[in-house]
């Protein structure tokens, strides 16, 4: 079933096509997968010492061998190592979400905010700061993991079929339900303008101003979230051969889909209450992870688990050192992630996905 599974793409009516595999396949992915373990740990030591004001790598070690309460150590420890904490989780909770939502709509444009969960989670985020006057990071958390799981049961609720759970179903039905969150969102803010401040800052999605108390709420969520959703790898392979093939091997499609859907919800609610809507890295990594590794989703899974937090990390730092001001993490991931969506829209075999 492995072999079968692993040389599978889609026909243009969904049913499975059979490709050789590649040679020298098993090298080329843990090569890769080095890589990018290699890639995180560079970006993560230079997310700490890079900003507005240089720290000597020499100094930031020292923050942690040998504190002595400087400014530079107390921005390394206070600021910036949950920071790139921060973007680590956030990152690998949004690639992976972004290749499980394509695993699972079975399309290429797919990520969490087809399903509408961007759009819930800052549709109840605005609320609260409009109605109840929250305004701090750790506030959001919980307002924003409803908003995305409220938006995922509409999107269930009216785009699930009386048998099956169409692809193409869910992703009109998530564009329709994220409209009128996003209608309702807009209509929050002009109402009242003075939250606005507090809204716009969390909106752009940002790594700034997130301390360890965000971090730690949040952890449960990201551990159960990846966990999960490593391990449905197998299972969305048997998912892409087909119901009626996928069942005939011993796999349940109802129940992939439906924890499918829990752990996307999950990422996207922890990673959007944490930083905000940061767009494209759902969309972009899981691109990146099947140009080296083809179809298996237990390898794209794997690699947009790494491959989200060194883009995340790596616009964070873009953002930190262009101009005079940061931009936010979250404006830099759309100049990123951009090309990737016109890259993929003009491809001949979009829809053969």
């Amino acid at each position: 079933m492995t072999a079968l599974v692993e040389s599978a793409t889609a026909t243009p009516h969904g049913r499975p096509r059979m490709q050789p595999p590649r040679r020298g396949g098993a090298a080329r992915r843990w090569g890769g997968l080095a890589l990018a373990v290699v890639a995180l740990v560079v970006l993560a030591v230079l997310s700490v010492a890079l900003g507005a004001r240089m720290v000597p790598l020499g100094t930031v070690l020292d923050a942690f061998t040998d504190f002595d309460g400087s400014t530079d150590h107390v921005v390394i420890r206070q600021m910036r190592v949950p920071r790139t904490v921060l973007g680590i989780v956030v990152g690998a909770a949004l690639g992976l979400a972004g290749a499980l939502t394509q695993a699972l709509t079975r399309n290429p444009l797919g990520d969490p905010g087809i399903l509408g969960l961007n759009a819930g989670a800052a549709a109840c985020v605005v609320t609260g700061i409009t109605l109840l006057g929250i305004a701090t990071p750790s506030g959001y958390v919980w307002l924003a993991i409803a908003g995305a799981f409220l938006a995922a049961l509409l999107v269930y609720g009216v785009g699930a079929g009386r048998r099956a759970t169409d692809p193409i179903r869910l992703a009109l039905a998530g564009t329709a339900i994220a409209a009128i969150f996003t209608a309702y969102t807009t209509v929050m803010v002009l109402r009242f303008p003075d939250a606005f401040d507090d809204y716009r800052f969390w909106a752009v999605g940002s790594l700034v101003n997130r301390g360890e108390d965000v971090i730690g709420t949040l952890a449960p969520f990201f551990v159960v979230g990846i966990g999960l959703g490593l391990l449905l790898g197998r299972p969305l392979n048997a998912l892409a051969l087909g119901d009626e093939t996928g069942q005939a091997l011993g796999s349940h499609p109802g129940r992939t889909r439906l924890l499918t859907g829990v752990t996307v919800t999950v990422l996207c609610g922890a990673a959007t209450a944490a930083a905000g809507p940061i767009g494209f890295v759902g969309l972009a990594v899981p691109h990146f992870a099947r140009a080296v590794v083809g179809v298996d989703q237990r390898w794209v899974l794997a690699y947009s688990v790494l491959l989200g937090p060194v883009m995340v990390l790596a616009a964070d730092i873009v953002g930190r050192l262009l101009g005079p001001a940061e931009i936010q993490a979250g404006i830099v991931t759309a100049f990123l992630g951009a090309p990737v969506l016109i890259m993929v829209a003009r491809r001949r075999r979009v829809s053969r996905w």
